[in-house]
């Protein structure tokens, strides 16, 4: 494979001289199955970086220049990734930081890595050896471990521990997928977009756990109180898109309840029920009607639901050209529907068997009806009509298997 390990510059004079020589002279002459390059993409710096640079090209070929304007390390990192995969034929490139902070010793075991089947591995500073430095500010760990415990959690990938670490290396087919929807981030939040974009593409990524070292000399680039704000409106604006499906559908079920209490108990339905009851039985017809006012009711809940997740939850599903199996999932829908009305209601009697139609909480009796109703709605009901609504009657991961195929 050709890799090129990218090295991102503004200012780094000193720096990157010192990193290209163990690059050079200690670390490549160690992979002997590749074709290592070094591409360093400088934004134009004041301070001379790019001339250094092509002083050193005379001592080693396979070192580059890629020089731009200085719009913020997403921007550089495309630039210079462009460039890698069309001009230099990358197979592989790396992100790695000029300052010395990222270990260069650290390179063969990303390439292990990809040797492997990662498809993109990332530089780990929290788990399984991982560090960052002891002399950082207290304020410092804060943000770095917080920002990552955020990402995490928010994003519900816990297999990742460094979503916001610069050290990485990823098959050209991986930035090619993910390029056109990385542009717009152009700074230091370039890292968490590219990264999660990966995930939920569905590529695979390794780790690599290493000791983050402090830089000897420059400053840090890093605004930390307006990169911590950067942080928290892209992860909350990604996973309020990721989950806006889910939220349609629990808006779609609270639309249905109200629609199957207007329903049941309106003068409509009742005036149905009732004409019904008195033209199929001699009994009291009043009885009768609430039965059947109920099912009215029950049913127009489930033909809310059906319609407005068909043409509003999954409507991304739903081509013009597949109206003629509308019908069928229609009454696939409406059989689903029996399965949580059932587990509903052996929740409910299995409970009242065992525990009769009240007990005692905090001193006051509560039917088992409500009591059991409840939690068996919100951990049972819920998640598996969620599921089968996206495996069985509108078949979400298909649209899922088509983006991973044209990976």
């Amino acid at each position: 494979m050709k890799i090129v390990i990218i090295n991102p510059t503004y200012n780094e004079k000193g720096n990157i001289e010192r990193l290209i020589t163990i690059l050079e002279e200690e670390i490549f002459p160690e992979i002997k199955n590749h074709e290592m390059h070094i591409l360093v993409a400088d934004d134009s710096s004041p301070d001379g970086t790019g001339d250094a640079v092509k002083k050193l090209q005379k001592k080693y070929k396979n070192l580059h220049l890629n020089v731009g304007e200085k719009q913020g390390l997403g921007a550089a990192y495309i630039r210079a990734m462009t460039y890698a995969i069309d001009e230099l034929k990358a197979d592989v490139v790396f992100e790695m930081d000029a300052d010395g902070q990222h270990d260069p010793k650290k390179v063969p075991d990303f390439i292990k890595k990809i040797e492997d089947g990662c498809d993109m591995v990332i530089g780990n500073r929290y788990s399984d050896g991982g560090s960052i430095p002891q002399n950082w500010p207290f304020m410092r760990k804060v943000y770095s471990v917080v920002a990552n415990i955020f990402v995490r959690t928010v994003f519900m990938t816990f297999s990742i521990h460094d979503w916001t670490g610069g050290y990485r290396a990823l098959k050209k087919e991986v930035f090619l997928k993910e390029k056109p929807r990385l542009t717009n981030y152009r700074g230091y939040i370039f890292q968490i977009s590219f990264l999660h974009k990966a995930v939920r593409d569905h590529f695979k990524i390794g780790e690599v756990p290493f000791h983050f070292s402090d830089r000897t000399l420059g400053n840090s680039k890093i605004a930390s109180t307006e990169y911590i704000i950067e942080v928290v409106k892209y992860v909350l604006i990604s996973r309020i898109k990721e989950l806006q499906r889910f939220i349609k559908f629990l808006v779609v079920g609270g639309t249905g309840f109200i629609v199957q209490v207007l329903f049941q108990e309106g003068s409509i339905a009742l005036g149905i029920a009732l004409l019904v009851a008195k033209l199929f039985t001699s009994k009291d017809p009043l009885i009768l009607s609430h039965s059947i006012g109920a099912g009215i009711g029950a049913e127009a809940a489930i033909l809310s639901n059906f319609m407005l997740n068909n043409f509003w939850t999954f409507s991304d599903t739903t081509k013009a050209k597949e109206n003629s199996i509308f019908i069928v999932r229609l009454l696939k829908f409406n059989a689903s529907s029996l399965i949580p009305i059932a587990i509903q209601a052996a929740a409910v009697g299995i409970s009242e068997h065992y525990l009769g139609t009240t007990f005692m909480l905090f001193g006051h009796g509560i039917p088992v009806r409500i009591a059991i109703l409840f939690p068996t709605i919100l951990f049972l009901v819920i998640p598996l009509n969620y599921f089968i609504y996206n495996r069985f009657i509108w078949k979400t991961h298909k649209l899922k298997n088509e983006s991973s195929s044209s990976k």
